[in-house]
């Protein structure tokens, strides 16, 4: 091997470390969901955030991460496989002033190219919020989705 191409792949596996440390920031935590001889096992993981426009909102996210060596490495492509549920935790200021579609969350799910994105959509007709999950590729996206959808209701102050 010459130098360039270790330099090359000592980079790749080094961006492939950070990148398997920084996508489980912020997870409650996570069940394995199979075993792995080498590298860690296969697991689903719980990730909580709030929408950053609304407080009042929080949504928890569950994903499918990929273990074995790959995994363990951050070169594994996790799977299009994950769920969303989101609830009114506190009051929300009437009316809401919010753009009627928004990006609120955002967690890359490989080293190159995917992603897991939440969108929220304003229901103005319903009064209601509605937060779309979608796994997106920069080539070839991914139809699978969740939705989740929160009705506004009046807030208890006691």
């Amino acid at each position: 091997m010459n130098i360039l191409t270790t330099l090359t792949v000592g980079a790749v596996l080094a961006a492939g470390l950070a990148f398997s440390a920084a996508a489980k920031d912020g997870d409650l935590g996570c069940v394995d969901t199979a075993f792995k001889l080498v590298g860690p096992d296969h697991k689903v993981c719980i990730s909580s955030f709030r929408d950053p426009n609304i407080p009042g909102i929080v949504c928890h996210l569950s994903q499918a991460r990929t273990g074995g060596l790959k995994g363990a490495v951050g070169l594994a492509e996790d799977k299009s496989e994950f769920s969303l549920s989101c609830v009114q935790s506190g009051p929300i200021a009437q009316p809401l002033t919010v753009p009627a579609q928004q990006e609120v969350f955002s967690e890359k799910t490989s080293v190159f190219f995917k992603n897991t994105k939440v969108t929220r959509f304003y229901d103005r007709d319903n009064n209601a919020l509605v937060y779309l999950a979608v796994s997106g590729k920069l080539i070839d996206g991914s139809p699978k989705n969740s939705v989740s959808n929160v009705a506004i209701s009046p807030w208890a102050q006691h």
